[in-house]
């Protein structure tokens, strides 16, 4: 199996009540890629798959997959295979019966598409239970059989529409892997819907951040993580501790931001001006007790302990602070208890005013 690269020039989708799912979106795709396109309920990321995978058409623009334009070809015409989020098994055919339906609608011979099934499970490691129906395998087991029965087709790019959510957390943890040791062994064009960022940031080799319709963000996920380009993806993609303000002082390629809080200086990556509406974005990990470098006064709220790691959840002039960081030495445990949260300004953020995800919305309320 190969993968081929997949290009999005200008495709925008509106339905005929006139709801625009997807506003004028240019994408590259690259061959052999893990591309995940990570975004919330309704923003237009589905829309985007099902377009590829031929059942819904491009309202304008052009669609291509190896360099060839896929207008008017049906989905059965395309090098796609597609993976629902219901996976759609045939609960009384056998495992090997699923994996080569496919092959068998093709007119292979009944020896030749079983001997291809044996192969592929054998590559998602279920060659003993070719037998078995799927409702005998577990969740985790059935997600691999319904991948063996896409790559029987030879797919050049595989379409994923949130395959994982319905597994409970620890199976999701452990397909992620199982996914991309796949992804890389067959060397098949990966596009994975999600919007779970732990999925994305875990497996894919680059991410695009959707909202509204539109693509926020292409990057890496250190790229989408570290240095997000909107408010949205900076919001979205991880936790952050969110601050309104407006531009005091430029220093360089820093600036200081003048929040409910007190002024701060952090990173300025898009040389806002003075005076220019903007968010301070810091992640709960670059918060420290103590300083040096900016400081705010705040008193403990709630202590979150996950192991080997703790959540301090802190009060601040009517905001809500986070720091996170690993569960040793003494720490402030009872509510109320004060201390001095501090961050460093290369480990801070300002981009500029614009929408939040839903969660940040709370969080930078002035």
């Amino acid at each position: 199996m190969r993968g081929k690269d997949v290009t999005l020039e200008r495709v925008s989708i509106t339905y005929p009540n006139g709801f625009t799912a997807v506003q004028p979106t240019d994408l590259q795709i690259g061959a052999g890629e893990f591309f995940s396109i990570l975004g919330p309920s309704g923003c237009g990321k589905t829309t985007i798959l099902r377009a590829v995978s031929g059942f819904v058409s491009p309202s304008t623009g052009r669609i291509l997959i190896g360099g060839e334009d896929q207008a008017g070809r049906a989905p059965n015409a395309r090098p796609t295979a597609l993976i629902f989020q219901n996976l759609a098994l045939f609960p009384l055919m056998s495992v090997r019966d699923n994996v080569a339906f496919g092959l068998e609608a093709r007119g292979m011979g009944k020896r030749e598409r079983h001997g291809r099934a044996e192969e592929l499970l054998a590559l998602v490691a279920l060659q003993d239970q070719a037998d078995k129906t799927p409702p005998e395998l577990s969740g985790g087991q059935r997600q691999r059989v319904a991948i063996a029965r896409a790559l029987a087709v030879e797919p050049a790019v595989l379409l994923l529409d949130e395959p994982l959510s319905a597994l409970d957390l620890k199976l999701r943890s452990h397909m992620r892997a199982e996914l991309r040791a796949i992804q890389k062994k067959t060397g098949v064009t990966f596009i994975y819907i999600t919007h779970d960022q732990g999925e994305a940031l875990t497996m894919s080799d680059r991410i695009a951040v959707m909202n509204a319709g539109r693509v926020e963000q292409v990057g890496t996920a250190d790229e989408v993580y570290s240095t997000p380009a909107t408010a949205f993806a900076a919001s979205f993609v991880g936790e952050s501790n969110i601050l309104k303000g407006r531009i005091a002082q430029l220093q360089e390629s820093e600036a200081q931001i003048q929040t409910a809080l007190g002024t701060f200086r952090a990173r300025n990556p898009q040389r806002l001006a003075e005076g220019a509406a903007a968010y301070l974005f810091v992640r709960p990990e670059a918060m420290r007790l103590g300083g040096p470098g900016n400081t705010i006064s705040g008193q403990l709220v709630r202590r979150d302990l996950e192991g080997p790691f703790v959540n301090l959840f802190f009060a601040a002039a009517g905001h809500e602070l986070v720091v996170h960081q690993t569960n040793t030495g003494p720490l402030p445990s009872q509510p109320g208890e004060a201390a001095v949260l501090g961050f460093a300004p290369a480990d801070a953020l300002i981009l500029p005013e614009g929408p939040l995800a839903a969660t940040g919305q709370e969080l930078a309320a002035e």
